[in-house]
């Protein structure tokens, strides 16, 4: 069990039941997507795990969070399952708005071998697209982000980019993301957190489909 707490200001009764709703947010519009618990419960629920809650207004919140008891280590894997990064050489426009993990997938990309030009929004991702005289030939973006979401990005470039492929990612649960709308359930989709073969193998897969 791994316990996290803090002494801020708490969570409302009418408000706990609901922290862990995709979509639900207090936040004002812009400022949240309302998936940041609703991740964290999900990677959780995934590991066969619980995650639970208690919080008081005025005396803080505390998030536990109950993992299974592992017996045997799995055995570690052989090269031949072992995903390996995958070159290329392809210019990729890549849309994120958490800098950390922009910085990190830009890192992986450019470290094999593909140019890379970023936004940290929708909007920013347009532009770039747009003042790039080059051939884009793929697009990496987030799914769920303030002001335009991936989905709603991918349309605009599509239509402006013949022959763009696009590869869509989310820390949430794919099946949650085709409930919710937002991609159609043939749509190129990478869960987060991902390691760098799985992402660029991915990367390969989409971009080598004939």
């Amino acid at each position: 069990m791994l316990s996290l707490s803090d002494t801020g200001n708490g969570i409302s009764d009418d408000v706990l039941p609901h922290v862990f709703e995709p979509f639900f947010t207090t936040k004002s519009v812009g400022q949240g997507t309302g998936l940041g618990l609703a991740t964290v419960y999900g990677i959780v629920k995934q590991s066969g795990g619980h995650i639970e809650v208690e919080s008081k207004v005025g005396k803080g919140t505390t998030f536990r969070v109950f993992l299974p008891l592992v017996e045997e280590l799995s055995p570690s894997p052989n090269g031949r399952e072992q995903q390996m990064a995958a070159r290329g050489h392809e210019t990729i426009l890549l849309v994120e708005d958490e800098d950390g993990v922009r910085r990190m997938t830009r890192m992986i990309f450019e470290r094999n071998g593909y140019t890379v030009l970023e936004a940290s929004n929708g909007l920013e991702g347009i532009a770039v697209a747009e003042a790039y005289s080059g051939t884009l030939h793929l697009l990496v973006t987030d799914l769920v982000m303030p002001s335009l979401s991936g989905r709603e990005i991918a349309d605009r470039l599509a239509a402006r980019k013949p022959g763009l492929r696009i590869l869509f990612m989310s820390g949430y649960t794919e099946d949650v993301i085709v409930q919710q709308g937002v991609a159609s359930a043939s749509a190129d989709f990478i869960q987060k957190p991902f390691s760098i073969g799985a992402l660029t193998q991915k990367v390969r897969e989409v971009l080598d489909r004939s």
